[in-house]
């Protein structure tokens, strides 16, 4: 397990990365607002209703009728903004800050949003295909910020990002081996551990379409690897 803390990288062509702080204040405020329905029954009704059900985006289940149901489309967006626990988010707002405001400085705004939520849209998809038949809820960025992670590693594989190993082992070490490590554990969890409680095919289909959409999004002249991508 990795945590980042900090890379150290300066902004380019932008003053502040707002859209990165508009979608974690977005992530914070709306689990804080969940948090404020107090009895698990409510709790529970938003996740299911907004989460991604695979079984019941297929068509295969149905909610309970008392349960508000989101359109199947919409939940493949709205699972990316809540988040199961308070650890849960911390985890996946780290990833996204320290990682998102470089790839939103490489690409620009809006760009970067439609990137965030394209990267969402693949992940849950990804998700629905290879658990068809799931009746839990997918929730969470972490198929988004996947697709962040993979761009940040095209932009600075060779940065050195502060972090934490296994929760208490101090890391200063290469964007290329720290995501790189990361990124295989993600492959490996994907197939030993299929059926668990964490969405590792969302994570896979975010990385995969955040590596193949980076370079379309990024500004001209920004490099890739150490080259120029656009011209």
């Amino acid at each position: 397990m990795f945590v980042p803390l900090h890379d150290g990288v300066p902004l380019r062509f932008m003053r502040a990365p707002y859209l990165t702080y508009a979608l974690i204040c977005a992530c914070i405020g709306i689990h804080i607002a969940i948090w404020f329905l107090h009895e698990p029954p409510g709790e529970i009704a938003v996740m299911a209703g907004f989460g991604l059900i695979p079984s019941v985006f297929f068509g295969n289940a149905q909610l309970p009728i008392e349960i508000m149901q989101a359109p199947g489309w919409l939940t493949l967006f709205s699972n990316v903004l809540l988040h199961a626990s308070f650890a849960h988010l911390v985890g996946n707002m780290l990833f996204l800050w320290v990682f998102g405001d470089n790839v939103e400085d490489a690409m620009g705004h809006f760009r970067f949003l439609a990137f965030f939520f394209l990267c969402g849209l693949a992940g849950s998809l990804a998700h629905a295909v290879m658990n068809p038949e799931s009746e839990q809820p997918l929730i969470g960025a972490s198929g988004a910020i996947s697709g962040v992670i993979a761009s940040y590693l095209m932009l600075y594989p060779q940065v050195r990002i502060w972090g934490l190993a296994f929760k208490w082992i101090p890391l200063h070490v290469p964007a290329m081996y720290a995501l790189g490590a990361w990124i295989l554990f993600q492959f490996m969890s994907a197939f030993i551990d299929p059926q668990g409680n964490v969405g590792w095919w969302a994570h896979l289909g975010g990385l995969a379409t955040g590596a193949a959409l980076t370079p379309i999004f990024i500004h001209r002249g920004v490099r890739l690897f150490g080259r120029v991508a656009r011209g």
